[in-house]
């Protein structure tokens, strides 16, 4: 890899990375109404109270270029304000709160999609036409189609509801106490366990199928063929010379899904009243909590931009005809 490509594709990354905080500045901007109206509400809060947090937000300056420099600055030191309705309380304390939920809840059921969507597209697709590829493929499509939220629907009604095998809704039972860690983590994992599944289940599907076409157009190729006539057994034609290839595409889709983590988190989240940041987008939106909303969206944005960088990076790696 050379140095030039590298700089390249950091640069651009950087570059993209200004202009969606710039962006995130503006579309919150525009949307209609003004966040301090939420002090309004009630009816205890003076003028002079109104216009002392409308100071203390900045909100009493003009929005270009005041507000939009300030904006950009406290962004690049890590500074995303202050939230208007968890008390004043740093945006980024508030997010620190929910993030990690989310990672845990995503993190899992992306490694587990992605071990079993592979498995099962590499495999159905080396047996395309038979019984399992059209059962596998079939499965897949299905699972594809299905929104998250049906998906949670459907497990919490026959797993929780049905069976009562598991809890409904949360991280942990509210106002449980634990004789020990070990019994802590028995109530976090039965409450992950149906969120979890959701998860994997909305993955496999695609990853399934993007597998099987890759796996279907590799087996077309002059080397599988000269590796077929070798007699090499196929397991390993499968394993070391179809998969290296055919992972070129998975590996685009795996960081555009690690990267879009908080829009799938916002259907799971609120049908199993998971505490990450797909509630607190909900929350955010129904107050108008725009600093909250816009850390939001600046973590998503920078997600998805660094996690295209992986993989562009990756390809290097992946593929040695590829070519910096």
């Amino acid at each position: 890899m050379s140095g030039r490509y590298l700089l390249s594709k950091v640069g651009q990354a950087i570059v993209t990375i200004i202009l969606l905080i710039i962006l995130n500045f503006v579309l919150f901007r525009m949307m209609p109404g003004s966040p301090e109206r939420i002090l309004g509400r009630n009816p205890n809060v003076s003028a002079e109270a109104i216009a002392a947090t409308r100071e203390r937000w900045g909100l009493d300056k003009p929005v270009f270029p005041d507000q939009l420099v300030s904006y950009i600055i406290a962004t690049a030191n890590g500074d995303l304000g202050f939230s208007f309705v968890y008390r004043g309380l740093p945006v980024v304390d508030v997010l620190a709160d929910r993030i990690w939920p989310t990672v845990i809840l995503f993190g899992l059921g992306e490694i587990i999609a992605i071990i079993l969507g592979v498995a099962l597209g590499a495999y159905t697709g080396w047996k395309r036409g038979g019984l399992v590829d059209h059962l596998g493929n079939g499965a897949s499509l299905v699972l594809y189609a299905t929104p998250y939220f049906l998906i949670g629907m459907t497990l919490l009604l026959v797993f929780s509801v049905w069976l009562g095998w598991f809890p409904t809704y949360g991280m942990y039972q509210v106002g449980a106490t634990y004789n020990g860690y070990f019994d802590q983590l028995t109530d976090f994992l039965s409450h992950l366990a149906l969120p979890l599944a959701t998860v994997a289940l909305g993955l496999i599907g695609q990853y399934s199928i993007v597998m099987r076409s890759s796996i279907v157009e590799t087996l077309g190729e002059e080397y599988i063929t000269t590796a077929r006539a070798k007699g090499i057994l196929d397991r390993n034609v499968l394993r070391r010379h179809a998969m290296p290839n055919a992972m070129l595409p998975m590996a685009t889709l795996i960081a555009i899904n690690l990267g879009y983590v908080v829009a799938g988190a916002i259907t799971v989240e609120v049908v199993f009243n998971w505490p990450g940041l797909g509630t607190l987008t909900v929350d955010a939106l129904t107050a108008r909590d725009y600093p909250v909303l816009q850390g939001i969206f600046v973590i998503l944005s920078v997600s998805v931009v660094f996690a295209n960088l992986i993989a562009d990076l990756g390809y290097q790696f992946l593929d040695p005809r590829v070519k910096a």
